[in-house]
């Protein structure tokens, strides 16, 4: 592989990463804002009421986007075993076989 290659495959190794990672973060930075502003707000100061909150939304979050995110690591893994299968055609640019569609439509 060419270092052009490799630079190529770790961009869309973090691209993957940060598609599949910044849903479940964000959710999590906006429900810790929500209920530091609401300690704040309270003058409460409990120390569990921050985590138990977020972790229950977090693992909702995780089922309800689990689907997603399954979808973009296959896309991803699917697009690392082609250029594995045609680096040639990886490393000179040349577009890549798609991987087949599993409902077996065009």
């Amino acid at each position: 592989m060419t270092p052009e290659a490799i630079t190529t495959v770790m961009r869309e190794t973090i691209l993957a990463l940060l598609w599949v990672s910044a849903p479940i973060m964000v959710l999590a930075l906006v429900v810790g804002l929500v209920i530091g502003l609401l300690q704040a707000l309270t003058s409460i100061q409990e120390s569990t009421l921050t985590f138990v909150p977020k972790i229950i939304l977090v693992f909702a979050a995780l089922i309800v986007l689990f689907p997603f995110m399954a979808g973009q690591m296959n896309t991803f893994t699917m697009g690392l075993f082609a250029r594995m299968a045609n680096p040639e055609a990886a490393e000179n640019g040349q577009a890549l076989p798609t991987p087949p569609n599993e409902a077996g439509a065009p």
